[in-house]
């Protein structure tokens, strides 16, 4: 069975099943360990030939004993090795056998004293990490930070959390992480993406099987996902087979996020956009429109008499529109039609969130939220105060609750779908962070439901989507630069 190993993404403990079905299986669990010590072994040298020292820390589990493989085969190689370790030394299992073979002198963690020239191969936690580190540790690796000396981790750096991404006290900051079979969520959600540096995913020979089977429905946002169901244009295509996207404008003094939005679904590919005005609205937005079609909505009947027409086929409400009160009677109106709720949207919200979850409650998922975490807790309470929750639980659980795709969004934006499936972005640049890019998100996103992707696909293309048009801008972009520069489908590889 073919696994992609650059999308899978699995959690320590779903890791930890996959090595025990391999033991269980037949293959040689310390034969797993030499590869892996192995690799780590050829990924330090690949990346600093020129090192004065290796110096291998090394905790007293499994990854203690990929490190004292490491050291072992960067000592055969003539390379200067020294080896600090916390805690006592494994005597039994793999780890023990490892550090058996190791046959040189071994130092207690304490002792080591970082020096300009060391390369550290961090060999002491990994990814299974689930508790703050001591004193000792935390130490070590502050005055490894301070130095600002070359980091290998293996698995993950050491002091990250390996399910949530979150420091655990303290972390060392890698320049090289080396990882085995798949990415941990910690490889993946901030602050333990920005610690890992450059992730290196290393295939140690566990058969695909055995890792498909014990992940659950968790992956990298990648095109290789959605692709299938991105909408192809054919050689008869015309503007009303692309779908007719509608997007709700704020009052006179707020009308830039909602053109934001509808000019973002105009060029994602709606075959046609109207912004729906107030009254009061009305001049200010027709001064700026030109491919964008402007309608007057001013109340609930009119958007009612709007919704008869099967001719618009999604909606986008919330980017500054304002009117709390009137956000949620017009969402209540949209119940059976494919809606994005973003900003203010989702706010009005926040003292009546069963009043939304009800009213989507059934029949198939066609209602996306896309919450910052400030918007998420207005209507998550619950949820966003659980500390035991990772950034993908929290997702997870808001989708099953909602009946909704909920994009959580930030550096690590999660897309989460109500069965369970759930996608980690990992191609969106710092310089996205920007006024109005998550009204351009909003308008993708109602672009391709206006097209039919169903919501999962669209909101998960999207983000994918905005995140290639964040690099492809540059640092310094702006909302507009978003939009102009959003590729089209055939060039989603």
């Amino acid at each position: 069975m073919h696994i992609d190993l650059e999308t899978l993404v699995v959690t320590p403990a779903e890791m930890a099943g996959i090595d025990r079905e391999a033991a269980y299986s037949g293959i040689d669990s310390f034969a797993l360990m030499e590869r892996a010590g192995q690799a780590v072994a050829a990924a330090a040298l690949r990346h600093y030939p020129g090192a004065l020292r290796f110096v291998v820390l090394a905790g007293p589990g499994n990854n203690g004993g990929d490190g004292y493989v490491a050291a072992r085969a960067l000592a055969k190689s003539g390379c200067p090795v020294e080896i600090f370790a916390f805690g006592p030394a494994p005597a039994q299992g793999d780890a023990g056998k490892a550090r058996k073979r190791y046959c040189a002198s071994v130092r207690p963690l304490q002792g080591y004293c970082p020096t300009v020239g060391d390369v550290v191969i961090d060999a002491l936690f990994g990814a299974g990490l689930s508790r703050d580190l001591d004193g000792e540790v935390s130490a070590v690796i502050e005055r490894v930070n301070g130095l600002a000396l070359p980091v290998v981790a293996i698995d993950l750096p050491s002091g990250v959390d390996g399910r949530t991404g979150r420091v655990r006290g303290a972390a060392l900051q890698a320049s090289h992480t080396i990882t085995f079979m798949c990415r941990k969520p910690g490889h993946l959600l901030m602050p333990g993406r920005s610690l890992c540096g450059e992730t290196e995913v290393f295939d140690i020979g566990i058969p695909g099987r055995i890792v498909v089977a014990a992940s659950h429905h968790l992956r990298v946002n990648e095109p290789g996902i959605w692709r299938m169901s991105l909408p192809r244009a054919g050689a008869g295509a015309h503007k009303y087979g692309h779908g007719h996207l509608a997007v709700f404008s704020g009052g006179r003094l707020a009308t830039g996020a909602a053109r934001l939005s509808a000019g973002a679904g105009l060029k994602a590919g709606a075959g046609l956009v109207t912004l729906l005005t107030p009254a009061e609205a009305a001049e200010e937005n027709a001064t700026h429109l030109t491919a964008v079609m402007l309608r007057q909505i001013d109340n609930v009947a009119a958007l009612r008499a709007l919704v008869a027409d099967p001719r618009f086929s999604a909606f986008v409400l919330g980017p500054g529109f304002g009117d709390f009160a009137r956000a949620r009677d017009y969402a209540m109106a949209l119940r059976d039609r494919p809606l994005v709720l973003d900003a203010d949207g989702i706010t009005a919200f926040r003292d009546k969130p069963q009043e939304l979850f009800g009213a989507f409650a059934d029949g198939p998922t066609h209602l996306v939220l896309t919450p910052h975490d400030g918007e998420f807790a207005r209507v998550f309470a619950d949820i966003a105060d659980d500390a035991g929750l990772s950034k993908v639980d929290r997702a997870r659980q808001a989708a099953k609750r909602s009946n909704a795709v909920i994009v959580l969004k930030g550096a690590d934006t999660v897309i989460a779908a109500p069965d369970g499936r759930a996608l980690i972005n990992a191609n969106a640049p710092p310089w996205l962070a920007t006024a109005g890019s998550g009204d351009v998100l909003s308008g993708i996103i109602g672009a391709h439901l206006a097209q039919g992707m169903p919501a999962f696909e669209a909101a998960a293309a999207a983000v994918w989507r905005h995140g290639e048009a964040g690099r492809r801008a540059g640092g310094g972009l702006t909302a507009e630069d978003l939009i102009n520069v959003l590729n089209g489908f055939d060039q989603i590889k």
